[in-house]
């Protein structure tokens, strides 16, 4: 198996603190960010940042559907960690400073992937997917911060 990598990132005209505020929200907030590919979205536990967890289905291809079951953590300062009980993917998401009143958000996804040619389509193909998918995130993000 190879590991697959994604990363997606983003600026806002926000404080880094407004902004982990409203990624760390997955009661009111995330559900907002949430684009079509996802569904089924439900808060099992917590609401807000450390100890949250979180189920949804993301459908990353048109046959392809991920039942996904994350439970969150913060190891750092405006860092949220989901980590999935059904697979070996775990998004990190990142918020820096920009610059004065700027915010940087970084999200970052792995997961093991298969081997052999399946794996080498998945490893070129996934994640330009799930960066289709993260930046359609971002984008509502911004709309929620400003």
């Amino acid at each position: 198996m190879g590991q697959v990598n994604a990363t997606t990132e983003r600026v806002y005209q926000a404080s880094p603190e407004r902004v982990y505020e409203a990624l760390a929200d997955y009661a009111v907030t995330r559900p907002k960010l949430l684009p079509a590919q996802y569904s089924g979205y439900e808060v099992k536990a917590g609401g807000t940042g450390a100890g949250t967890q979180v189920h949804w289905k993301l459908q990353a291809t048109e046959k392809r559907v991920r039942d996904c079951l994350f439970t969150v953590t913060e190891p750092g300062p405006r860092k949220l960690v989901e980590t999935d009980a059904n697979s070996s993917m775990v998004i990190t998401w990142t918020v820096s400073e920009a610059g004065a009143g700027q915010a940087k958000v970084v999200i970052e996804t792995t997961w093991q992937g298969a081997t052999g040619i399946g794996g080498f389509f998945e490893r070129t193909f996934a994640p330009k997917g799930l960066n289709r998918i993260h930046d359609a995130v971002l984008a509502r993000l911004a709309d929620e911060v400003a």
